[in-house]
């Protein structure tokens, strides 16, 4: 979901996990209806807020433990779960400082990593890579290829390269509405229809060399 601030995008997050109240429409995922079936769907839902909610004196190994087992990983698949999802979020080295003291970046790879963390089938991400230098998001990005086989991965972004090169559909969204919606081709085929240039004159008069 492509879209600039304001466009409806996170109100929309907010209604798939429960947060606001949906006055209508309907919302459905591996045979279930999200508005009807929500302490349901939760049981399958994995979810990045756009800020960070943390615990700031739990470490980021005792985050991924904990989500781990309200997701219900079995206690004796805990360990290799937590262990590869720290590698994967690249937090190998800090994976025992507690999370007030970790950067923004770092915050931001915790909360995805909860997330993914306990096979959920449905991920909603919700900015992810807000507040990440170039080498994170990138890294981030190639995390979230190898990890989507077998669920729905919902992720909004500000940046189109980031919605080109993880979107197998992209919406683009304004004003609370989906104004498009199809395949990164698609959607440059439909409308890239080259640039625009402008022009500004100091003057009014004709200019033939410009025409």
């Amino acid at each position: 979901m492509l879209g600039h601030n304001g466009a409806g995008k996170t109100t929309t997050i907010s209604m798939l996990t429960g947060l606001i109240q949906a006055t209508k429409g309907v919302a459905k995922a591996f045979d279930l209806n999200i508005f009807n079936e929500m302490d349901d769907f939760r049981k399958i839902l994995g979810v990045c807020p756009q800020h960070d909610v943390l615990f700031e004196f739990l470490t980021p190994r005792e985050h991924l433990e904990l989500f781990a087992l309200f997701k219900g990983t079995s206690s004796d698949r805990v360990n290799q779960e937590v262990d590869a999802m720290i590698r994967d979020i690249d937090l190998v080295e800090v994976q025992n400082q507690l999370a007030g003291t970790l950067s923004g970046g770092q915050k931001r790879k915790l909360s995805v990593g909860i997330a993914m963390i306990g096979d959920s089938k449905v991920v909603i991400l919700d900015e992810p890579s807000s507040g990440m230098d170039t080498s994170s998001r990138r890294r981030l990005w190639e995390m979230l290829k190898e990890n989507k086989n077998g669920k729905i991965i919902i992720l909004t972004t500000h940046y189109m390269d980031e919605a080109d090169i993880l979107g197998d559909r992209i919406c683009i969204m304004a004003d609370g509405k989906i104004k498009c919606c199809g395949s990164s081709l698609f959607l440059k085929n439909r409308y890239g229809v080259g640039y625009n240039l402008v022009i500004a004159k100091k003057t009014r008069d004709s200019a033939p060399q410009i025409d």
